[in-house]
Order: C-alpha cells, then sequence, then structure tokens
C-alpha cells in the first residue's frame, strides 16, 4: 500500500478527540477527574513488586489495596499504569483483562486518557487487537501516545495494513506525529515490501526533523533492507557520524546476513569491533546467521569464543543461532555441544538439532534424537515432523514414517503443505507408492513441489505411465514445469525406452528454453538408455560447457550400449581436462572396466581412486570387487571385500556374485550365511546372486531351499529371473521332467528366459520331445532378444531340421533382428585385442592363423584332439565344419595371447557368447600342452583352465 503520505503537522494540542461521523477533530477540554471518582489506592511496594516483574504479588496489593482504606494512596492511574505494564511483558492478557474489569468496577465513570492508553498498549502486546481497537474507538481523547499506542498493536499483530491506515487518518486530521510513530509506520511498510510507501514515510521524517534521532535512522535502515534496497540502506548507515548506536550495526548486519551477504555482513561485524563498540546478543545471533557454511566455520566458532568469552551463561536465542551455525558446517558434535550445555531449551532448540542430523544425512541419529525429545516430555510440532518424516524416507523405514503419518493427521499438522510434501517423499522413497497417491489425492492445497513429488515418486518407483499421466495433468492445468520435473519424465522415458516420448519431451525442453546443464545432462543418459547412441553423441558435442556429469552420461550411455572402448577412450579425454572425476564417473569406469575384461585398466582406475583419496565403501566398493570379480581375479577381488570395514548389503551381494560368476557355489553360501550373521537382511538381487552360484555348481537341494528361505522367512515374492535359476540348475542335472513340472506350477506365465533355460538344457542332453515344446513357446512369445531365436535356430539345426531353420532366421529377419556375431578380446600391452570368428583384418593375422595352426598341430599329435563338428551347426560339408571350428574367436584370441605374454604367463580372454563344447576342450589341451593357465569369460561364467581341467567341471 503506497499512501500519499505529503504533509506533516505541528499542532500542540495535547489532546484531540476522533469522531468518525464529524468531518474533523476537535480539541476537548482538559480533563477533569470528579471529587467522588478519586479513591485512594494503597501504594504499598506496588512499584517495586512490578519492577521485579511479580505478576502474582502484583495481585495481591492490589487486593490488599482495596481492602486497606488506611494505608498510604495514589492515583489509579499510577497503581493501574504499572501492572498493565506488567500484564504486557508478561504477554498475560487473562490477568490484564481481569484489572481492566476490577477498574471498571471499582472506579464506575471515571475516565482516565492515561490509563485508557496503557489498555490499548496492554491489549495490543497481549495479542487481542479487538480488545484494543474496542478501548480506542470508545475513547472520547486521544494523545500522540494513544495513537502510537495503536499502531504499535497493529504492526504487533501482522496487521501493516491496518497501522497504515490509522497513520493515514493522523495525517488527515493533523494529528501531529513525534519521533516514535514512525518506527512502527516504518516497519508496517518493511512487513509489506513497499518499499515506494516507505521513501513516503522517509520524506515525512525529513520534514519533521527526526532524521538524525538513531532510533529513526534503524528504522529506516530496517525497511529498506527487508524491502530488498540494501542500496538504500547502507547509504543511511554510512551518512552516520558517530555509530554509537548498537542496535543500528545490528540492523545493517542482519539485512546483510537475511540476503545471503555472508562476506558483507561479516565484514560489518569486524568493522563494529574495531571501533570499540560493544556487541549484544543480537549482534551474535545476526553475525551467526551469516556464517551460511562450511567455508564460515572458522569465523563461527571465533563468535563462539568472543560469546563465551563476555558471558558465562548463554541466551538461549543465542544458543539456538550457535546450533544452527554448527549445522549448516556440518558440524553435528559441535552443535550438541552447545544443546548439552543449554539448560532452556526451547521448541526451536529440539527442532534445531533435529533438522540438522536430516541435512547432514544421520537418519538414524535423528530417529534416537527424537525418542530423546519425546523422553524429554516434549510434544512434536510440525518442524519436528517434517524432520522424523524426511528421515524415515531416506531409512526406507515404512512404519515410522506411517506412524508420523497418523500423529500429523490427529494433531491436524497434515494439512500443512511441507508436512504434506514430505509425507509424499516419505511414501515414494519407502517405495510404497499406492499410499503417495492416496495422500496425494488427499491433499485440499497442492502447490508446484506437490506436483514435482509426486510425480517423481512414480517415475523413480518404475510407475512410468502413471508419472506421464500426472505430468499431462500439470499441463492442462497450466502449472508452471520447471527442470526438476522434466528431469523426471525423462526418467520415465529411460524406463519406458519410448524414443518417440523423449523426441517429444525434447522438443518441449526446447520450445519452452529449459535446456539447463543438468537437463541437457538428463538428456544425453536417456538417449544411451533408450539405445540411440547416435543422438547421445550429438547432444553431448552440443553442450558448450561440459561438467563432470556431461562426461559420466556420455561414458554411461556408451557402457549401456555395449561399447566400453569408446567410454575408456572419453575416460582418457576427460583426463585432459581441468575437470576432477566424481565417483560416479568412476564407478561406470569401473563398470566399463568390468564388461571388457580389462584388469589392467580396471587396476588403474583403482590406483587413480587410492591416489585421490576416494573413500572405498559403497558403490565404488561393490563396483571394485564386482570390476575384479569380471576380470577373472576372484583372489584380488576378495581381498579387497575383506579389507573393507563397513559392509553394506550391495557389497555383500557382489562378493556372492563374484564367487558365483566362477562356479564357487559353496564359498557363496558360507558368504550368505556370515552376512545373515551380521544381521543384514538380504534382498531380491541378494537370492537371485545366490541361486545364480547355485545353478553354477550343481548345487540342486541349495537351491531349492534359498527359494524356501526366500518367500518364508524373508517375505520376499520371487521374480521370473529367480525361477529361471532354479529351472536352469535342474536342467542343467538332467532333470527336465521335474524342471517343465516346476514350470508349468509357477505362479505366472513363463517368460522367454524360463523357456530358454529349458531349451539349453534339452539341447545340451538331447531331449527333442520337451525341447520341441518349449522352442514352440518361444517362439510365440515374440521375443525381440535375438538370442533366444539363435537358441531356436541351434536346437533345430542339431536335429537336422534345416527348413525350421531357415523359417526361424526369416522370422528373425522380418522382426528386424540380427545375430550377434562371436567375439574374444584379449588384453595385451593396457590394449584390448578384438578378434571375430575367421577374422584376418589384424595386421599381423598371417602370423596368428600360423601360430594356431602350430597349436592344433601339437593339440592332435600330443593330446589327441578330434575337432567336434556337431557343434557347428551349419548345413555345410564337414570339411568346411571343421574349417569353422578352427576360426572361433576365443582360439584366435589364445593364438594371439601365447604370440605376445611371457611364456608361463596367464591369459585372459573374454567372449561375448557361450564356449562351444569344442572349443571348451580345445582350452583344457591348451593349459595341458603350453603349461599356461588360462581364465575364459564367457556368456554365462568364468573357466579356470589349468594342467588340462576346467573349474566348472565340464558344467556349464
Amino acid at each position: 500500500m503506497a499512501t500519499s503520505l505529503s504533509r506533516c503537522c505541528y499542532t500542540s494540542s495535547s489532546t484531540l478527540t476522533y469522531h468518525p461521523m464529524l468531518n474533523k477533530p476537535h480539541v476537548s477540554p482538559p480533563l477533569h477527574i470528579p471529587k467522588n471518582s478519586q479513591k485512594p489506592v494503597n501504594a504499598c511496594s506496588l512499584k517495586e513488586i512490578c519492577k521485579r516483574r511479580n505478576l502474582k504479588e502484583a495481585f495481591q496489593c492490589l487486593n490488599n489495596m482495596h481492602s486497606d482504606r488506611n494505608t498510604l494512596v495514589i492515583f489509579p492511574d499510577e497503581a493501574y499504569a504499572q501492572v498493565f505494564e506488567l500484564c504486557a511483558s508478561k504477554k498475560a492478557l487473562s490477568q490484564g483483562k481481569q484489572i481492566h474489569a476490577l477498574v471498571i468496577k471499582s472506579y464506575h465513570g471515571y475516565k482516565s486518557l492515561f490509563l485508557d492508553t496503557k489498555l490499548v498498549f496492554m491489549y495490543g502486546k497481549c495479542g487481542s487487537l479487538l480488545d484494543a481497537e474496542k478501548v480506542f474507538d470508545k475513547m472520547s481523547q486521544r494523545t500522540i501516545f494513544t495513537w502510537n499506542a495503536m499502531l504499535g498493536a497493529y504492526v504487533s499483530n501482522g496487521e501493516p495494513l491496518g497501522a497504515l491506515e490509522t497513520y493515514r487518518e493522523m495525517r488527515v486530521w493533523g494529528i501531529s506525529v513525534d519521533a516514535f510513530t514512525f518506527p512502527c509506520v516504518l516497519k508496517a511498510c518493511a512487513m509489506l515490501k513497499d518499499v515506494d510507501c516507505g521513501a513516503q514515510v522517509h520524506g515525512v521524517v525529513t520534514k519533521c526533523g527526526y532524521d538524525s534521532l538513531p532510533f529513526v535512522i534503524n528504522s529506516l535502515v530496517a525497511m529498506y533492507a527487508k524491502c530488498y534496497d540494501l542500496d538504500k540502506a547502507r547509504q543511511l548507515f554510512d551518512r552516520m557520524g558517530e555509530k554509537e548506536d548498537v542496535v543500528l550495526w545490528n540492523s545493517m548486519i542482519s539485512a546483510y546476513s537475511a540476503y545471503g551477504l555472508s562476506i558483507e555482513a561479516l565484514g560489518l561485524l569486524r568493522d563494529m569491533q574495531k571501533t570499540g563498540q560493544v556487541t549484544n546478543s543480537y549482534t551474535s545471533v545476526a553475525s551467526l546467521q551469516a556464517c551460511e557454511n562450511s567455508l564460515f566455520r572458522k569465523t563461527g566458532m571465533e563468535i563462539h569464543a568472543a560469546i563465551l568469552k563476555s558471558s558465562q551463561n548463554l541466551d538461549v536465542y543465542v544458543a539456538n543461532a550457535l546450533i544452527s551455525m554448527y549445522v549448516r558446517c556440518g558440524r553435528m558434535t559441535q552443535a550438541a555441544g552447545v544443546f548439552n550445555r543449554l539448560e532452556n531449551r526451547d521448541s526451536v532448540s529440539w527442532n534445531s538439532m533435529l533438522t540438522g542430523f536430516v541435512q547432514n544425512g544421520l537418519y538414524n541419529e535423528a530417529m534416537q534424537f527424537f525418542h530423546s525429545l519425546q523422553g524429554a516430555g516434549k510434544k512434536p510440532d510440525q518442524v519436528s515432523v517434517i524432520s522424523v518424516v524426511a528421515a524415515s524416507g531416506r531409512l526406507g523405514n515404512l512404519l515410522n514414517g506411517m506412524e508420523m503419518h497418523a500423529y500429523a493427521i490427529k494433531h491436524g499438522f497434515v494439512s500443512d503443505l511441507q508436512v504434506g510434501n514430505t509425507v509424499l517423499d516419505m511414501y515414494a522413497k519407502c517405495c510404497c507408492v499406492d499410499y503417495m497417491g492416496r495422500t496425494f489425492e488427499q491433499m485440499p492445497d497442492k502447490d508446484f513441489i506437490s506436483w514435482t513429488t509426486a510425480i517423481a515418486g512414480y517415475a523413480q518407483n518404475n510407475y512410468h505411465v502413471k508419472a506421464l499421466a500426472l505430468f499431462r495433468e500439470v499441463q492442462t492445468k497450466g502449472l508452471n514445469v520447471d527442470a526438476m520435473m522434466i528431469g523426471s519424465i525423462l526418467l520415465t522415458c529411460s524406463g519406458l525406452k519410448c524414443m518417440s516420448q523423449v523426441k517429444e519431451i525434447h522438443g518441449y525442453i526446447m520450445r519452452k528454453g529449459l535446456s539447463d546443464l543438468a537437463l541437457q545432462n538428463a538428456i544425453v543418459d536417456v538417449y544411451g538408455e533408450c539405445g540411440n547412441i547416435d543422438y547421445a553423441i550429438k547432444m553431448f558435442e552440443f553442450i558448450e560447457f561440459k561438467d563432470v556429469v556431461s562426461w559420466t552420461s556420455m561414458m554411461s550411455s556408451y557402457v549401456h550400449n555395449g561399447l566400453a572402448n569408446e567410454a575408456l577412450e572419453l575416460y582418457c579425454s576427460i583426463n585432459e581436462t581441468s575437470l576432477e572425476l566424481d565417483s560416479v564417473a568412476l564407478v561406470t569406469m569401473i563398470s566399463a572396466a568390468a564388461s571388457l575384461s580389462a584388469l589392467k585398466k580396471g587396476k588403474e582406475i583403482h590406483g587413480f581412486i587410492l591416489r585421490k583419496g576416494f573413500m572405498l565403501e559403497g558403490s565404488m566398493a561393490s563396483s571394485l570387487v564386482d570390476m575384479y570379480a569380471c576380470c577373472g581375479d576372484i583372489e584380488n577381488a576378495y581381498k579387497l571385500f575383506t579389507s573393507i570395514q563397513n559392509k553394506d548389503l550391495v557389497l555383500w551381494t557382489s562378493m556372492i556374485n563374484a564367487n558365483g560368476l566362477h562356479g564357487r557355489g559353496k564359498t557363496a553360501i558360507d558368504l550368505f550365511y556370515k552376512m545373515e550373521d551380521e544381521n543384514l537382511i538380504p534382498d531380491h538381487i541378494t537370492f537371485l546372486a545366490l541361486l545364480y552360484a547355485c545353478s553354477h555348481a550343481g548345487l540342486i537341494d541349495e537351491g531349492k531351499r534359498f527359494l524356501d528361505i526366500m518367500r518364508h522367512k524373508y517375505q520376499l515374492e520371487p521374480w521370473p529371473k529367480h525361477y529361471a535359476c532354479l529351472v536352469d540348475l535342474l536342467g542343467r542335472a538332467n532333470r527336465l521332467e521335474e524342471a517343465y513340472q516346476f514350470v508349468k506350477n509357477m505362479p505366472f506365465e513363463p517368460t522367454a528366459e524360463i523357456w530358454c533355460a529349458i531349451l539349453g538344457a534339452c539341447r545340451f542332453h538331447s531331449n527333442k520331445e520337451l525341447g520341441e515344446i518349449a522352442a514352440q513357446k518361444l517362439l510365440e512369445l515374440n521375443s525381440l532378444n535375438p538370442g533366444n531365436y539363435v537358441l531356436v535356430s541351434n536346437v533345430f539345426a542339431a536335429s537336422g531340421r534345416w527348413k525350421d531353420v531357415e523359417q526361424v532366421r526369416m522370422k528373425m529377419k522380418g522382426s528386424g533382428l540380427k545375430k550377434t556375431p562371436g567375439c574374444s578380446w584379449i588384453e595385451i600391452g593396457n590394449k584390448l585385442h578384438t578378434f571375430i570368428a575367421r577374422d584376418k583384418s589384424q595386421q599381423n593375422s598371417d602370423e596368428i592363423y600360423q601360430k594356431l595352426a602350430q597349436i592344433t598341430e601339437k593339440l592332435e599329435i600330443e593330446g589327441g584332439y578330434v575337432p567336434q563338428t556337431k557343434f557347428v551347426l551349419h548345413n555345410v560339408e564337414e570339411e568346411e565344419k571343421v574349417e569353422m571350428l578352427y576360426g572361433h574367436s576365443e582360439r584366435l584370441a589364445i593364438a594371439y595371447g601365447l604370440l605376445n605374454s611371457p611364456v608361463g604367463t596367464l591369459i585372459r580372454i573374454t567372449k561375448n557368447l557361450r564356449v562351444c563344447g569344442d572349443c571348451h576342450t580345445f582350452c583344457k589341451l591348451v593349459s595341458r600342452f603350453f603349461g599356461r593357465e588360462l581364465v575364459v569369460r564367457d556368456a554365462n561364467r568364468f573357466h579356470h583352465f589349468k594342467d588340462g581341467v576346467c573349474s566348472c567341471g565340464d558344467f556349464w
């Protein structure tokens, strides 16, 4: 409200009467108290009692004065005014009303302008604006003190418009203002953020000659600061000559702190100290607020030391500011020290600590502190509820979160938007999407954060269609869409693998101009996730100022699309920039090394991690264990695993999976039991790794038992992948009928993965009847995985059904699918060398083939090797089948390894497909007759060949 405030009145009348029905105020005659109304009041020691601020004694004294007529007397104005002031300072509305009633009863007809003014002041301070207005409106006479009291009542009760309207009436009726009028009016302007109105009042202040008074200047500085005009506030501050008023300094420091200008605020504190100006608690609080993060921790601690030096007793407001400062700086131990030494803790003290634990990621400590809060008899308020619900969500503790939600409903907090939004987020993080949806629907008011939280909750919990539907609703309602909401929708598109949807959202981003760096990185990532690596590369190249997330997104896209070599090349490129790799980027690089079985590169990244001082914990630790396992170095994987102190569930699962990969089923089971002893609760992924280990070690009874444990002990409903593991286990053991019955009794329709397990076992054990059933079921599913069609084709080829083979190949072609060519690679001299079946593109291919011929000849002569052409599933002559076997990619890699590695050293080879039976025999013979240990990783597992024996026991 910008009201015209143009003239200043200098009338000298002390009393004015205001009647709304009249056109102007009139001057009343001097107040005359009737003699019969001047009933004496006993003074006793009332003045001293009020100075001691003892309301109970003041009441007793008033009673004594009324009962004893012979004591020393004073006029009621003086006696009651002191008690009204005491009630105002204590905010004792009930007692104030009682005394008001006593005055009316005891002094009927007695009118006192002085006492009525004190009543307006008292009611205003006690929060009863209505009673203050009633007294004010009934007054036939008013002084400037009365008007100022009414202005103060409006401001202190959060009614700035009422204060400005009252001030306007004062100006209209020509009431003479004084210096004490302006602080209230300026505060009202500040509350409304109305700098124009404030500037007009400033003009009146200058005209009236009050612009040199320190308390008026303080009010002006505070008004400009709160109206976002810090330059004007600083001009006023600097114009002051001798700044001897601590309030002025505090106003300016507080203004800078409130707007996040920490350096300016703390600079002003140092200037204040240089002048020798004595600080007070308000200075400390404003200065501590300026210490907004860990960069200002040292300054905050210096302020803390100064506070302790200046006073033994810590004021609760200063203590709360100290706690908040240490919380912002991530120093919860120091915050707890301040809290523990504080005797008079209020709700702010408790909530500051509780919020601090949550903000600093100490969620378990937050829950423990909340129990202490309850144990101290404190009732949780809205701030407490928000903190505990947030902690419950991040801990995944659904029960605690639901208890706090019920508490919020019971106490009426749930209607608060921030509480409702935090509850939404908690249910999303606890994967309780149904409850999240119901809570969202029942919210009486929803803001932008509510919609964003609900969409993110659906997206993160793989409810992609619901997330998109809610996003459409946001667009229909015409609500604003920001980068965070778009990020959630991109995550949804990634989950749906829907390229058309991704392109549509990308277009929307471009049209709305939302394309900031975070979204550009997300677009690179989602194109990679959806398999469109060309678009991902284009978007990556389009980003002008790439950050570490940009590079990580591109590297991740390469890894996801089977281009780990390109990812590692990008890793080398980023090292040439000034960017510092973070843990996410390094985990991505570890995954690239793992997928290529590039042990040397993996060790290089591990060394980089150690040199840079990264903590080996969480995803970093589990990725390194997985990398060593995928590179065939199970010993180093185990060493790393045992060296980590705080092992989480993911790390245990990684180590169980590592042993499964290497056929160490019993070791995997032992690890599972040790994990249980550590009171860790396994999840679906843990059981998947365990069943996989049982499958590759032929542990049938153990596999069955763990599926039962999963369902009955841990109440986990198995996924199709779990059933596929058990089917595979039974099939490998030639218990095909049992496997088939198990498939028929499953609580859902068998997936392609399950029929593949049956079909693969039927092919290996030559069960044509069941193989035919599995092949037909697999074809009916119309899978988009080319490997499924290849498996069916191979089964038909093994039976000589070449027409059926041709039909399957035509169906593949019609679906746009291609067979993945066999490919093997070997790491020599810190470089990966790749070979494709019968490939002659290598520079030294003649030398490689010559070496391979020598190897084959030696194995035939000394080892009795005879090619098993039944593994060549092509309708060609026998001689050509032999040639095809000799050209398999893993053999070329072995020949290259024998040519280019020192005698006696281990050779590591990785193949993208399953090793055929003939190549498996070939590898066993090479390990025996060439004295080399071979570690071969195929699409299923690891094979350790040594002295003519494979670790798989010919069971793969």
